[in-house]
């Protein structure tokens, strides 16, 4: 069976990819984006694990009369946070694997 990959090597590479995948999802989960909205008005921190790290609110934004505006501008912050926290890990991952996209990791 000449040009057959050796079946153990290829069950070798995958498992070494597979501690590889395991220590950037650590090594991930102490990485952060941070993210503003409102001209800084509002700023997000999250993590790799798309996880919320804090909220930092200017205190000039607070107003009772305009909830509606402060609401807007967190959800906007937090959603755009959540974005680039998800590229970073794209990012990472496909450094990782080459390119190559790999369904389920990302």
């Amino acid at each position: 069976m000449k040009g057959m990959p050796n079946m153990g090597n290829l069950l070798k590479k995958a498992q070494q990819l597979q501690e590889k995948m395991a220590k950037l999802q650590e090594e991930l989960s102490e990485k952060t984006v941070e993210t503003s909205a409102g001209g800084g008005m509002v700023t997000v921190i999250a993590t790799g694990k798309q996880e919320i790290a804090s909220i930092k609110i200017d205190p000039e934004v607070v107003n009772q009369e305009d909830i509606e505006m402060l609401e807007d501008l967190v959800l906007a912050a937090v959603n755009d946070a959540l974005f680039q926290a998800k590229q970073m890990v794209s990012e990472e991952m496909s450094k990782l694997t080459g390119g190559v996209n790999i369904p389920g990791l990302m």
